[in-house]
């Protein structure tokens, strides 16, 4: 991505962010099918927003729709993926080969989207050695080794919750620059440090109220 393309993404909105991923899928579910040109309301349609909405999102990226006929599918998706990071490769460390950690390391699905683990790390000496889906699993206490090898940017935190601070000072003292926090605790940060929370309970909680509301 260019320096002025990577200044434009600093201004998109968050939300808009978000929904560009679920374009994409419907537009590569489309191109799967033989569809070659889409409209602003096709994938309205599909994702459950509001027409204006789509055009508006895509207005931030480098592509334009042809009057009656819509988006080239094919180039939209070429856009979109370049938009998003998701043709570049993005090396990353996982910190916490729990249960979790495991699975996000057989998840091949990351891969295809930018994200390369190309190590585990954990505190549990018994791990160190292992191979989960042919990425390498090291203590903890050889991160800053495994770092000048390898030079990862982006830190994914699978740690219990009471080990999510010390661990991301660890992680950043290392070097790396974006966390993707998957534990439930608000980690701290200096202003430079990309973080992403991910946490499935608060999303448990939303669907648990939303589900309580229906059943009273």
């Amino acid at each position: 991505m260019a320096n002025d393309e990577l200044k434009q993404a600093w201004k998109i909105p968050e939300p808009t962010l978000r929904r560009l991923p679920w374009y994409l899928a419907f537009l590569k579910l489309m191109k799967g099918k033989g569809e070659t040109f889409v409209s602003s309301t096709q994938i309205a349609k599909e994702i459950n927003v509001d027409p204006s909405q789509v055009a508006k999102d895509l207005s931030f990226v480098n592509i334009s729709g042809k009057t009656r006929v819509g988006y080239d599918i094919c180039a939209l998706v070429d856009v979109l993926e370049d938009f998003l990071g998701f043709t570049a490769q993005h090396k990353a460390f996982l910190f916490g080969v729990g249960s979790l950690g495991a699975a996000l390391l057989q998840d091949t699905g990351l891969n295809q989207y930018g994200l390369e683990i190309v190590a585990g790390f954990d505190v549990r000496k018994e791990l160190a050695g292992t191979v989960v889906n042919g990425i390498p699993v090291f203590h903890l206490d050889d991160f800053p080794a495994k770092q000048k090898e390898f030079g990862a940017t982006i830190g994914v935190i699978t740690v219990p919750v009471d080990k999510a601070q010390e661990v991301t000072e660890q992680i950043i003292a290392g070097g790396i620059k974006a966390l993707w926090n998957f534990t439930p605790f608000r980690i701290r940060v200096p202003e430079h440090i990309v973080v992403q929370n991910t946490s499935m309970y608060a999303h448990l909680a939303v669907m648990f109220n939303r589900l309580n509301s229906i059943n009273h």
